[in-house]
């Protein structure tokens, strides 16, 4: 009849109850610890005014709670575009009974991983949560148990990312830890299996919050956290700036970048980039960079395992993955945490069809007691696995050291390399000379009337035999000796070479990736 709204007024005061949350006084909390709401951080990361939301009016039905209603369920769900392409997405309301998960907030959840994996496009998760719904008991457990069989089922398909907001701790890290990406924000992210109450009634260990799971702790430490913000507003610029990079599925290429310089010049700087002395340090970082399109370098893990380099970036508007030695650290030699770091980049690399570029300067994995008893042979064999795995296009670069097993491990032809080229100050051999001649040539060392003149020649005359890049020329371990300042010509054109490469596995379930 004229003048019915036909349950319009009834449907306006639901989404306005919806809508605010825990109320302006959980709000006005949240804000005042340096967090933004589950719906304002959905602003940041989404394109304006493309966000649509899914369950908006879900609630529990939990016989323990019938007195209480809870907006949305604590958590936002929904789909929208970030620069244009379609992404799933919660939000965990921690303004809203804590954020925590019963059942219906975990079916929210669970919708849109279905939904974002049926669809073949990326899902975020933003957390902010107090963790499993106690009232709800084992439906809450068994809502992180669906949840974490989704992780895995779409592992490898579509890109999975995880922004720590808040708090994340119990069995509710294990979701976060199952995805590619975890990005924190400093002094508002946590993440613990337990908490410090627990640790200290158990261990009688007094620890904080940031001390035990904060920001830093997990990028410089634990190497649980990918990226590091300042704040949210950063944190969800990285994460976008992630997307960029990845392809919606792993049945697509990677977006490329119209607007990034084609245009592939001559670097005459990099010929003094790397110091003729191998004793003397340099930033990989510079070399990189130099490499890459401008302003398209973007570092994973950048605090932990920092013997080694992982990137993000783009050669003549092609997205790429980077994989390098740090001389400035160790040397730039392969430790446990530089060699799980580089495996599981070049792991997530194959699976979202970036190829690798990979620059060498190493002397080999790291010696010692510590290293062998913590398990160095494991975790460098992680190494081993994952570029004999990979079927991308993989080029290398070695720059200047490339001994041993660490040759081998860093992406040589014989692992599985397209393409390899060298500098002509790159030292190729098993062992640097110094190791070399006190073994080779012991004897006549011992017996010469001057020792350190005997080994000095001794070592120049290795170096001439051995330590340099045209016996592997000769053999074809690597394609061609390179003037410095042409390698970003030569990487830009071996990746456009080789980018009808396919790949024919044998059949088989799975591998059995090394402990």
């Amino acid at each position: 009849m004229p003048g019915e709204n036909h349950g319009l007024d009834d449907l306006w005061r639901r989404d306005a109850w919806a809508l605010a949350g825990g109320g302006a006084d959980a709000v006005a909390r949240q804000h005042a610890q340096g967090k933004r709401t589950a719906r304002e951080r959905l602003d940041l990361l989404f394109d304006p005014g493309s966000f649509v939301e899914i369950g908006r009016h879900v609630t529990h039905r939990s016989q323990g709670l019938q007195d209480r209603r809870v907006p949305t369920d604590a958590v936002v769900t929904g789909f929208g575009l970030v620069d244009g392409r379609t992404v799933y997405a919660f939000s965990q309301d921690f303004t809203s009974m804590g954020g925590t998960l019963g059942e219906m907030h975990a079916r929210k959840i669970q919708a849109v991983q279905d939904l974002a994996l049926q669809n073949g496009v990326p899902l975020v998760g933003i957390n902010d949560s107090g963790g499993a719904r106690i009232q709800e008991g084992v439906d809450a457990l068994d809502g992180f148990a669906r949840i974490f069989a989704r992780n895995v089922r779409a592992s490898g398909i579509i890109p999975q990312i995880s922004v720590i907001a808040g708090p994340c701790a119990g069995g509710a890290v294990y979701s976060p830890a199952l995805t590619d990406f975890i990005v924190m924000v400093e002094r508002t992210s946590h993440m613990f299996i337990t908490g410090p109450e627990v640790v200290r009634a158990v261990l009688g260990e007094e620890v904080s919050l940031e001390a035990l799971g904060g920001g830093a702790v997990h990028a410089e430490i634990s190497g649980v956290c990918d990226l590091l913000a300042k704040d949210e507003e950063e944190c969800f610029r990285s994460v976008r700036r992630l997307l960029s990079y990845l392809p919606s599925n792993n049945l697509e290429d990677p977006p490329s970048s119209s607007g990034a310089a084609a245009v592939v010049s001559s670097l005459p700087f990099l010929r003094e980039a790397v110091p003729g002395d191998p004793r003397l340090v340099y930033e990989m970082r510079d070399i990189i960079a130099a490499l890459l399109d401008p302003g398209s370098f973007l570092e994973l893990h950048a605090r932990w395992g920092q013997s080694a380099v992982i990137s993000l970036g783009r050669m003549a508007g092609r997205a790429i993955g980077v994989v390098a030695n740090q001389p400035r650290v160790r040397s730039g030699c392969l430790d446990i945490d530089s060699s799980d770091k580089i495996a599981r980049f070049v792991r997530l690399c194959d699976t979202f069809n970036l190829p690798l570029l990979t620059l060498v300067d190493t002397p080999g994995y790291l010696p010692g007691v510590d290293q062998e008893h913590r398990g160095i042979i494991r975790h460098g064999a992680k190494v081993l696995y994952a570029y004999a795995e990979a079927s991308v296009p993989k080029v290398s670069l070695i720059l200047r050291k490339a001994y041993g097993g660490a040759y081998i491990a860093m992406c040589s032809k014989g692992i599985g390399c397209d393409l390899a080229a060298a500098w002509p100050q790159a030292e190729i051999a098993v062992m640097g000379p110094e190791a070399a001649v006190n073994i080779i040539f012991r004897r006549e060392i011992q017996g010469a009337t001057d020792t350190a003149v005997e080994r000095s020649k001794r070592m120049d005359d290795y170096r001439t035999a051995y330590c340099h890049p045209y016996v592997a020329a000769e053999r074809q371990y690597v394609d061609t000796v390179l003037d410095p300042a042409d390698s970003r010509s030569w990487i830009c054109s071996a990746f456009a070479a080789l980018d009808g490469k396919r790949a024919d596995p044998p059949a088989r379930k799975h591998g059995n990736l090394p402990l």
